[in-house]
């Protein structure tokens, strides 16, 4: 069944401050729910603070921005699958702009209905130890084994309390695909936080990672 409006808590144009596109103008649409409670999340997606939207205003908005990318984010975006699909089926082409999708990687159902839509997909592996949420390496591999039909990157976020399983978990993960891990300290950072050493954790057991933290904070930009 077709969906014909959605809930959004917020459309902006930023530059984008987290992982492999770090500094690229983007449109951000920002949807509301999410199938995780992580401990350390700072994002304000509340369905009662949000807007509805129809497929056709959502398109006249995007149409109308001058970005090349448009990043489908939240809350977690897959949330809203049937109309998101709806939503590409109908309006990818004449965007003529790369979808862009940050997700929490555990839906791989809902991503299999809309990958061939999507152009590049940053998924974030959840870790226990930063969230208090439980790990989902499963639905993780899954999700990744979907994701790698595009353009696809891992994001991590960590703190002290990370440990070596999890780190081997997600280096295994990538392996299979090469895919780049993005590590990203837990913000605000905090001033014992050993960032070079569980960077070289990393290192050690995969070559293809990236340490970049959420520049858009420093910059003091959304």
């Amino acid at each position: 069944m077709s969906k014909e409006s959605v809930k959004i808590r917020e459309i902006f144009t930023s530059v984008q401050g987290e992982g492999l596109y770090v500094g690229e103008k983007q449109l951000f649409i920002r949807f509301c729910y999410c199938n995780l409670s992580c401990a350390y999340c700072d994002t304000d997606f509340l369905a009662e603070k949000s807007k509805d939207y129809t497929l056709e205003e959502l398109f006249e908005i995007i149409s109308n921005s001058d970005t090349k990318v448009v990043s489908f984010t939240g809350g977690e975006p897959l949330c809203e699958c049937d109309f998101l699909l709806e939503f590409l089926k109908r309006y990818k082409e004449k965007l003529n702009k790369k979808i862009y999708l940050e997700t929490n990687g555990t839906l791989y159902q809902h991503l299999e209905k809309l990958i061939e839509y999507v152009d590049i997909v940053a998924m974030d592996i959840k870790l226990k130890s930063a969230t208090k949420e439980e790990n989902k390496f499963v639905e993780n591999k899954k999700f990744l084994e979907i994701a790698n039909k595009k353009e696809a990157f891992i994001k991590v976020v960590f703190d002290n309390n990370i440990i070596h399983e999890e780190i081997l978990s997600c280096v295994n993960l990538a392996k299979e695909n090469q895919n780049i891990i993005v590590l990203q300290p837990k913000m605000p950072i905090s001033d014992d936080l050993k960032i070079e050493k569980i960077f070289n954790d990393f290192y050690k057991n995969y070559k293809n990672i990236r340490l970049i933290p959420q520049t858009h904070k420093f910059l003091n930009l959304l």
